[in-house]
């Protein structure tokens, strides 16, 4: 089936791309997986693990996106989605509606996370949150 649309094969093994921290937020390390460059820049997927405790998290705010989903590998991250807090746990599938105002705000020391977005330069911007955000917990390997 021809869709018109131009990509390419890609395969990644760990050992082809290293944790950089020139992502989004400074205290994330980032893998990416090859895919924005074999889609042209149709979509983002890369790794995310956490490189240093939270302190204020990501702040709240919106992403120009068509599509978002988190898929949690390792540890947890406690997120607001709107007023709602989400506790976001290993096996955990989130799908970020487009312009969702949200804020990670916690995290645990093994959290590691697979991010796929489209398009892959998405922008993330600066969002009045719609109420106060719950204190972080030390770091620890479980939510009790």
């Amino acid at each position: 089936m021809t869709t018109g649309l131009a990509t390419e094969f890609s395969h990644v093994r760990p050992q082809d791309t290293v944790w950089e921290d020139q992502g989004l937020r400074d205290f994330f390390l980032y893998r990416d997986l090859g895919i924005a460059k074999a889609t042209g820049g149709k979509v983002l997927a890369q790794l995310v693990k956490a490189n240093m405790p939270p302190e204020e998290g990501t702040g709240w705010h919106r992403h120009e996106a068509n599509f978002h989903i988190v898929l949690m590998l390792k540890g947890w991250a406690r997120f607001m989605y709107g007023d709602k807090e989400t506790l976001v746990a290993a096996g955990d599938c989130v799908h970020q509606a487009p312009g969702i105002v949200h804020y990670l705000f916690d995290y645990s020391e093994d959290m590691e996370y697979l991010e796929i977005v489209s398009p892959a330069d998405f922008k993330s911007i600066d969002a009045e949150g719609p109420c106060a955000v719950p204190a972080v917990t030390p770091w620890k390997s479980e939510v009790t």
